[in-house]
C-alpha cells in the first residue's frame, strides 16, 4: 500500500488536467478489469462485470488535487496565477512547484515581498496570493513565454516519506488515497456483483466528474472514497473534528451540514455491519465543512444508495498531509465485507 501511495501521491493531477493520474491507474488496473474507458470528461470508468441478476457498485475516487494555474506573464518574467481549488494563502508562499508544459514540468518557487522590506503595519496579515508570483528563473518575458504559456496547470512538488506509527506524509493524499482503495478493492474483490472503479475528475472545483460517471453507469449502490479532517493535533478542538488518524476508516453520517451528504439508516448499518465482520475499528463523523462526490451521487437519476468511506487525514488542502496506512488498508477490508453482503 505505501509503494501504490507512493505512486499516486507523486503524479501531479490539478483539477481538469488528471491525465498522468488516470494513465497510472489505467496501469494498475490493466490485469484486473474487464473494460477500462476514459469518458468525455475525463473520468476514468474499469468494470468488472458480475452476474445479471446481481447489483452493480461505484467505487467513485476523485483523480485530482489543488493547485494553481498560470494566468499572466509579466514584463520581468514572473508568472502570476490564479487557485484551483480550495486553498488558504497562507500555505503557498515558498513552496516549491511545478509549471506543467507541453515540453516537460518547467520548476518554480512562490515568491513574494521580502519581509526585510515589508511595512511594520503588513509583517501580521496573511500575504494574498495577488501579491505572490513564480519565479521560474527567466530573464524576462520573451524567455519565459517560450517556457510556459497562460493556462499550463502548477501543481506543488513534495517528496513522500514515510513516519513512525503507520504514518505517511505526501503531496495530493486528498484524494490519491481513495485512489489507492478503489484500485486494492478491483484487484481483490471477488464477488458477483457488477462493480465500478470510477477515477473522477474535478471534484475540487464542484464535484463534476462524479456527476457524469453517476448518470452514465446508474450503479445501484455507490461509494464515495477520499479523506477527511484528521482533528488529532494542535489547534483543533474534538468538537470541531474528531476524527484521529489511526483509529480507523471514517464513515460520514452527513457531511457540509447535510447540504451534501446525508447517509441512510440502511446505508449506515450496511457499512458498521461490514466494519464489524471486517474486524476494524471505524469512526463515526457528522461533518460541518466541506462536502464530496458522495453529495452528487446520491441525487442521481431516481437516487442511488450511497454511502462515503474516509481516512481520516492532517493537513488537507495544504501542499502536503499526513495518514495512517491501516486506516487505507481496513477501508478496503470493509468494502471486500459490504460486497459479500450486497450479492447473494
Amino acid at each position: 500500500m505505501k509503494t501504490l501511495l507512493k505512486k499516486l501521491s507523486e503524479t501531479p493531477g490539478i483539477s481538469g488536467f488528471e491525465d498522468k493520474v488516470r494513465d497510472l491507474i489505467k496501469e494498475e488496473l490493466k490485469d484486473h478489469a474487464d473494460e477500462i474507458e476514459t469518458d468525455v470528461m475525463g473520468n476514468l470508468i474499469a468494470t468488472k462485470k458480475g452476474k445479471p441478476d446481481q447489483p452493480s457498485i461505484m467505487f467513485a475516487s476523485h483523480m485530482d488535487e489543488i493547485g494553481l494555474m498560470v494566468s499572466y506573464i509579466d514584463q520581468e518574467g514572473f508568472l502570476r496565477f490564479v487557485k484551483i481549488g480550495g486553498i488558504n494563502d497562507q500555505m503557498l508562499l515558498n513552496q516549491e512547484v511545478f509549471v506543467e508544459t507541453e515540453n516537460g514540468d518547467i520548476p518554480g518557487v512562490i515568491g513574494s515581498k521580502p519581509p526585510h522590506i515589508t511595512k511594520p503595519s503588513e509583517r501580521n496579515k496573511v500575504i494574498p496570493y495577488t501579491d505572490m508570483f513564480i519565479d521560474i528563473g527567466a530573464k524576462d518575458k520573451e524567455e519565459a513565454e517560450k517556457m510556459v504559456t497562460i493556462g499550463d496547470p502548477i501543481a506543488f512538488h513534495q517528496e513522500f516519506r514515510e513516519y513512525p506509527n503507520d504514518l505517511v506524509m505526501g503531496k495530493a493524499l486528498d484524494n490519491r488515497v481513495g485512489c489507492a482503495v478503489m484500485i486494492e478493492v478491483m484487484k481483490q474483490a471477488e464477488t458477483d456483483a457488477t462493480i465500478y472503479g470510477v477515477g473522477t475528475v474535478q471534484e475540487e472545483v464542484g464535484l463534476k466528474g462524479a456527476i457524469t460517471s453517476t448518470y452514465k453507469l446508474n450503479p445501484d449502490y455507490g461509494i464515495a472514497l477520499d479523506v477527511t479532517i484528521a482533528g488529532d493535533h494542535p489547534g483543533v478542538k474534538e468538537e470541531e473534528a474528531d476524527a484521529k488518524a489511526g483509529a480507523g476508516p471514517v464513515i460520514a453520517l452527513a457531511d457540509a451540514s447535510g447540504r451534501g451528504l446525508i447517509t441512510s439508516r440502511y446505508m449506515k448499518k450496511l457499512l458498521t455491519d461490514s466494519a464489524k465482520a471486517a474486524g476494524v475499528d471505524y469512526q463515526l463523523e457528522v461533518g460541518d465543512g466541506g462536502t464530496t462526490d458522495a453529495a452528487e451521487i446520491r441525487v442521481i437519476r431516481e437516487g442511488i444508495n450511497t454511502g462515503l468511506l474516509s481516512s481520516a487525514a492532517r493537513y488537507i488542502h495544504t501542499p502536503i498531509s499526513m495518514v495512517n496506512v491501516k486506516d487505507v488498508e481496513d477501508t478496503v477490508k470493509i468494502i471486500l465485507e459490504l460486497l459479500k453482503r450486497i450479492s447473494n
